[in-house]
C-alpha cells in the first residue's frame, strides 16, 4: 500500500509528484476556492485516494455530482482525451478507470439510507443552534432535556420533545422553584421553531434506529474503504439543518471513538463541504466546541477537511489546525477580496520560484496551490499543482443506478423502517389517560355520593312527617348513627382536598414516579 495519496503534478512542467502523506492525513485540511475552480473534482480524487488506501470516507454531495464515484469512468466520456493528456503531463502512469465502493445516505431517506439520531443524543447545545434559539429559550430547552433524563423519559423524536414542553408549561410553577424560570413565551417560541423544522423535513432526522458509527467506518473485503456520500442537494434548502447534522455526526465521532494515538493512516476522513454554513452567526460556545473537536479528534484517527470558497470562512483558531491545504483560485474583484487573498497567501510556506498571492489568483480550473505536511509534520513549501484526473465517473449517475447501489449495500434494510418504541410522548399520554380515568371515577363517586345524600335527606323528611315531632330519643340516635356520619365524611372528602387532588392529577400528577 502506498504511504501517499497522489494529488497531482507540481514543480517545473508539473513533473514533480505532489502527495498527501497518510501518516499526517489526520492532521486535518482545507480545500478552498471560488465556484467553478475545481473543488468538487479535488474532493472526488481525494475520496478515491483514501478509499484505495483502505480509509473510509464521509462526504456530502451538495450539488449531486459526486454519485459518479460509484461507477468507473469511460473512454466514451467527452473529457477522456483531456484526462489522458493530463495524466501524461503529470506522470500518472497507473491512470485507469475504476469504480469505488459507495454507501449512499440521505436525511430524508429518498436518495440513500436514512440517517437518524435522537433528541437526547443531539443535546440542547446543537438543538438550540438548529432551532436558532435565544439564551432564555435554550435555558428552557436544557430544563426539558434534564427533567426528561432524570425521570427516565426518553426523548427520541420531535413529538417527544413537543409533549415534554407541553408538560413543562403546565407544571412550570413547581418546576421553576428547582430549575429556574420557565416562561410560557419561551416554550411557545421553541414549539414554533419545531414546527418550522418539521415543515423543512427535519422531523425525519430524529428517531430510531439511530445511526451506528461503525456503519460509516466500513471497509470492503478487498481492503478498500467505503465512501459514504450524503445526498445534500435538497438538504441545502435548509442550511441550518445541513450544518447541524454534520456537526452532530462529527461530535458523535469525537465522543464515541477511542484514542488511537498517532496511526499510520486515519480510521476515517470526514469532509465538511460548504463549511461557511457551520460558522455563519454561530454562537461562541458552538465555535469553541468545533475548535475543541478539531484539536482533539485527530488522536482518535479522524481527519477533518473543511471545503469552502474562501479560507476566511473558517475561524482563525480552527484554520491554524488545518495542515494539508489545497487552494484553488480566488477572485479579487473588491478591496475586501484583495485583502482576503493577501491573508490567504500569507498562511503558506513561501516558494522562491513564484509569488503565492499571484499564483492563487492565476491558477486555472483543475489547478491549485497546495501545501502538504511533510516529515515530522512540518508544512511543505507551497507549490502550483495540476490536479490529477478522477478514475471514477465525472458527474452524477442515474436514479436507477443509484437505487441498485442502495439495494446492494451491506446495510440495506437496516435503517429504512422507522421504530417508534415507548418514549416521552407515549409515557405522558398514558399517564394523562390514567389521570383522566381517575378524575372521571372521582366525579362519578361524587355524583353518587350526592345522590345518596339527597335520598338520605328525603328519607329522613318522610320519617319525620310520619312519626311527627314527638320522635323519641331512638330517632335522635338514628340521625347521628355511624352510616350517617360516614356518608357525610365521604361527601365532604369528595368535595374537599381528595377530590380536587384526583382531578388535579390530569395536570399535576402526570410525572409521578418513573
Amino acid at each position: 500500500m502506498s504511504e501517499t495519496i497522489f494529488m497531482g503534478g507540481g514543480g517545473k512542467d508539473y513533473a514533480v509528484h505532489q502527495g498527501l502523506l497518510l501518516k499526517y492525513a489526520n492532521r486535518h485540511g482545507l480545500v478552498a476556492g471560488a465556484t467553478g475552480t475545481g473543488k468538487t473534482v479535488t474532493l472526488q480524487i481525494m475520496a478515491e485516494g483514501f478509499a484505495s488506501a483502505g480509509v473510509p470516507v464521509f462526504l456530502s454531495d451538495v450539488k449531486g455530482d459526486l454519485s459518479g464515484i460509484a461507477r468507473a469512468g469511460s473512454e466514451a466520456f467527452k473529457l477522456h482525451d483531456a484526462f489522458t493528456e493530463r495524466a501524461g503531463t503529470i506522470g500518472f502512469e497507473d491512470y485507469a478507470y475504476e469504480a469505488f465502493p459507495v454507501t449512499f445516505w440521505d436525511l430524508f431517506g429518498q436518495q440513500g439510507h436514512p440517517i437518524r439520531t435522537t433528541v437526547s443524543e443531539m443535546g440542547p447545545l446543537l438543538l438550540s443552534r438548529l432551532l436558532e434559539l435565544t439564551n432564555a429559550q435554550e435555558g428552557v430547552l436544557n430544563i426539558a432535556v434534564r427533567v426528561a433524563d432524570e425521570e427516565g423519559m426518553p426523548l427520541l423524536d420531535l413529538k417527544d420533545l413537543q409533549a415534554m414542553l407541553v408538560w413543562l408549561g403546565k407544571n412550570k410553577s413547581e418546576l421553576s422553584l428547582r430549575y429556574g424560570n420557565i416562561s410560557t413565551a419561551s416554550i411557545g417560541a421553541i414549539q414554533r421553531q419545531l414546527l418550522v423544522l418539521e415543515n423543512q423535513g427535519g422531523a425525519q432526522f430524529f428517531g430510531e434506529p439511530a445511526l451506528e458509527l461503525t456503519d460509516i467506518m466500513r471497509t470492503d473485503p478487498d481492503g478498500r474503504g467505503r465512501i459514504n456520500i450524503l445526498a445534500a442537494d435538497k438538504l441545502m434548502s435548509a442550511p441550518r439543518l445541513y450544518a447541524t447534522s454534520l456537526l452532530w455526526l462529527l461530535s458523535e465521532l469525537f465522543e464515541e471513538l477511542p484514542e488511537v494515538g498517532d496511526p499510520d493512516k486515519p480510521r476515517l476522513v470526514f469532509f465538511f463541504d460548504e463549511a461557511h454554513l457551520l460558522f455563519d452567526d454561530a454562537p461562541k460556545a458552538l465555535v469553541d466546541k468545533v475548535e475543541q473537536v478539531a484539536r482533539l479528534i485527530r488522536s482518535k484517527g479522524v481527519g477533518v477537511y473543511f471545503v469552502t470558497q474562501n479560507p476566511a470562512d473558517v475561524p482563525e483558531d480552527i484554520l491554524g489546525q488545518l495542515g494539508n491545504r489545497i487552494q484553488h483560485a480566488l477572485r479579487a474583484f473588491t478591496a475586501k477580496d484583495r485583502k482576503q487573498l493577501k491573508q490567504a497567501s500569507q498562511t503558506y510556506r513561501d516558494n522562491p520560484r513564484f509569488s503565492t498571492e499571484d499564483a492563487i489568483r492565476e491558477v486555472g480550473v483543475g489547478e491549485a496551490v497546495t501545501s502538504m505536511l511533510q516529515s515530522k509534520g512540518a508544512p511543505g513549501v507551497v507549490e502550483r499543482t495540476l490536479i490529477r484526473p478522477p478514475s471514477s465517473q465525472l458527474g452524477p449517475i442515474t436514479a436507477a443506478q443509484r437505487q441498485d447501489v442502495i439495494n446492494s449495500s451491506p446495510i440495506a434494510g437496516k435503517y429504512e423502517a422507522l421504530k417508534d418504541r415507548d418514549s416521552a410522548y407515549e409515557i405522558l399520554r398514558g399517564r394523562a389517560a390514567d389521570a383522566a380515568e381517575e378524575a372521571e371515577k372521582a366525579e362519578r363517586l361524587e355524583v353518587e355520593a350526592k345522590d345518596a345524600e339527597r335520598e338520605f335527606k328525603a328519607g329522613r323528611r318522610y320519617d319525620s312527617e310520619r312519626v311527627g315531632k314527638s320522635t323519641s330519643r331512638k330517632d335522635k340516635r338514628s340521625s347521628g348513627g355511624f352510616g350517617d356520619v360516614l356518608t357525610k365524611m365521604v361527601v365532604k372528602e369528595l368535595k374537599g382536598t381528595t377530590g380536587r387532588r384526583i382531578v388535579r392529577g390530569i395536570l399535576g400528577g402526570l410525572f409521578k414516579g418513573r
